[in-house]
């Protein structure tokens, strides 16, 4: 005999979500939402979508000017790459340790079983790819920076979000259930701290610290002519001890990258903090020349630029995926709750979605 009993409805109420940051954890938040029904916008203050998974495109060929792989150890992550077959692919980087100023090497390489993973043109590509559901439905703002975290004047259960546009216009965006922070721990400390009602959260991640990056970028094209072909050193990337350089990388080593020889190196977590507010002209000038110190290549680039990270590398985590306050309806995420790989970020915002789903 069946029950008379009526089965309850599971099927969760639709909620109107703010994403703010559409880097990997943000876009990986977003877009499991989306999958589960709810209406989601992201607000994204830059140009571009991708985070630290950033592609700067010159004439010479593309740069990866922030994370430079990743490694798959989750299974839940191979299984979401898995929707983008072929997109991305293993880079053999013959990577090595650079023990001193002089270019002395030792084998290093990633531990066994590890492969460096590479999306294809760019490190954007995979968060772009990802993205392509929001940005045909448009619900993606780009060049949108959210300043302040309101109250919904018509509903103080919702949420709205004061946001400076394009040419500086300003803009308010109403009726959130949540408002969901995945960008750098600071960053969002400091907009949680525009909103009593957000400001406890906020607290929370007082703790978590990240470091700088100044990352320069080099282009030799003669370096394709017969003649200049074994341009610098055998290998393709390097951790260095040289108290500028934390990384090179060969960006032309990489798969689907273009064969003119290009160079993407990153400094020091300490050098760059030392030199946080210093002139670009100037620290490319010091990076340039203890790049040629790394690796003998004393030609003069054709294409030189610099990037400048605030908060390149976690140094001190969260400790847990992410934060969610079901009675406030905010929460954060990012790579910094769990420490700075890419994986990290992609479980850090797809745990953030089930816990608000």
């Amino acid at each position: 005999m069946k029950s008379s009993k009526s089965k309850p409805d599971v099927k969760s109420k639709v909620k109107k979500i703010a994403v703010i940051g559409a880097g990997m954890a943000g876009v990986t938040c977003a877009r499991t939402l989306a999958q589960a029904g709810h209406q989601v916008t992201v607000f994204e203050k830059n140009q571009a979508i991708g985070g630290r998974m950033a592609t700067r495109i010159s004439p010479f060929g593309a740069f990866d000017t922030g994370a430079q792989y990743f490694t798959v150890r989750d299974p839940r992550f191979e299984r979401a790459l898995q929707t983008v077959p072929g997109l991305c692919k293993p880079w053999s980087a013959n990577t090595v340790r650079v023990l001193d100023e002089q270019g002395r090497v030792a084998a290093a390489g990633l531990p066994a079983g590890q492969t460096h993973w590479v999306p294809t043109p760019g490190m954007n590509a995979l968060v772009s790819r990802w993205a392509l559901p929001l940005m045909s439905q448009h619900n993606v703002e780009l060049e949108t920076r959210v300043s302040h975290l309101d109250r919904d004047t018509l509903n103080l259960h919702q949420w709205q979000l004061r946001t400076h546009g394009p040419g500086e216009a300003n803009h308010v965006f109403s009726g959130f259930d949540a408002v969901l922070l995945a960008i750098p721990a600071e960053p969002a400390r400091l907009l949680l701290e525009t909103s009593p009602q957000a400001d406890p959260l906020g607290q929370q991640i007082d703790r978590v610290d990240a470091a700088p990056c100044w990352t320069l970028m080099l282009a030799f094209p003669q370096a394709m002519q017969p003649d200049l072909s074994s341009l610098g050193p055998q290998w393709n990337a390097a951790r260095s001890t040289h108290h500028r350089i934390a990384w090179l990388a060969r960006e032309s080593s990489k798969p689907g990258r273009g064969t003119i020889e290009r160079w993407t190196v990153q400094a020091s977590a300490a050098w760059s903090q030392e030199h946080l507010q210093d002139d670009p002209a100037r620290v490319q000038a010091k990076l340039q020349k203890a790049f040629a110190e790394v690796t003998g290549i004393r030609a003069e680039p054709t294409f030189v630029d610099t990037k400048r990270w605030l908060y390149a590398k976690t140094t001190e985590v969260l400790g847990q995926s992410h934060l969610w306050d079901a009675s406030s309806g905010i929460g954060v995420c990012g790579d910094w709750c769990l420490g700075h790989r890419i994986e990290n970020a992609f479980i850090s915002g797809l745990e953030l979605a089930l816990a608000v789903i």
